[in-house]
């Protein structure tokens, strides 16, 4: 047996990696239900499913290594970027998984929700905020929904030899706005946007994008507080938000 690596742990979940073994472990079995599920469905490379035993889900280890880190330089090549976006473009093309997405209310009465408390508790200058909910706006409209991925961001993304080898973390997978994922892949990495744009091969709305920055920014900060992470690193959440300043 390899060393045992906690890879991400907090209190809904937790995923440790055993030589070329992971092993998550999920409070919320309907999530591991839809991840396994959509695995299947995707038309893009994933992780095979060694085994199952609620609540631990064993995946195999994917080939590679990730597109990058929020907070980080991605050290992959455009190439691979532009592969990151053709994968999403070959996932929104793909028939709809048979389970609701969220409901386009919801979304916006979220958001309105986490821009209260962020001012209310004095976690962010009121100003910030309400710059970031004009912003968002341009993502509050209807949209044909597509197979979306959910959490699309660059650490779920595993590339090699500018190649995507697969896709992990699919517990978010639903109907939903194909540009949503587009946003979240580039979220803090905007200087690759044309690449994720180029290999997505049709017209997107960067207004768009932007509002999806913001929106998921804004709504991110106090899950990632109350669960041990720091929206405030460099390059991260609140980064993203004053660069829309």
């Amino acid at each position: 047996m390899g060393e045992v690596k906690v890879v991400v742990a907090h209190s809904e979940r937790a995923t440790l990696r055993v030589g070329d073994v992971f092993l998550k472990i999920d409070a919320d079995q309907r999530r591991t239900d839809v991840e396994v599920e959509a695995m299947a469905l995707a038309p893009i490379p994933t992780p095979t499913v060694l085994w199952r035993k609620p609540p631990v889900l064993a995946l195999a280890a994917l080939p590679g290594v990730a597109l990058g880190c929020l907070g980080e330089p991605s050290p992959a090549s455009s190439l691979a970027w532009v592969a990151a976006g053709a994968a999403a473009r070959t996932l929104h093309d793909a028939p709809l998984p048979p389970w609701p997405g969220r409901r386009l209310d919801e979304i916006a009465s979220r958001l309105d929700g986490e821009c209260e408390w962020l001012v209310t508790n004095g976690v962010l200058p009121a100003d910030l905020v309400t710059r970031n909910r004009q912003v968002a706006e341009a993502a509050l409209r209807p949209w044909k929904p597509v197979f979306t991925h959910g959490d699309l961001q660059i650490t779920h993304v595993f590339v090699d030899d500018d190649r995507i080898t697969g896709v992990l973390d699919w517990s978010e997978a639903a109907p939903g706005d194909a540009l949503y994922d587009l946003a979240v892949l580039t979220l803090g990495h905007e200087e690759h946007l044309d690449d994720v744009v180029a290999g997505y091969g049709a017209d997107v709305d960067l207004d768009v994008i932007r509002g999806w920055w913001s929106w998921r920014s804004l709504v991110a900060v106090r899950w990632l507080v109350e669960h041990g992470f720091d929206p405030s690193m460099p390059g991260c959440e609140f980064d993203v938000l004053r660069s829309r300043m």
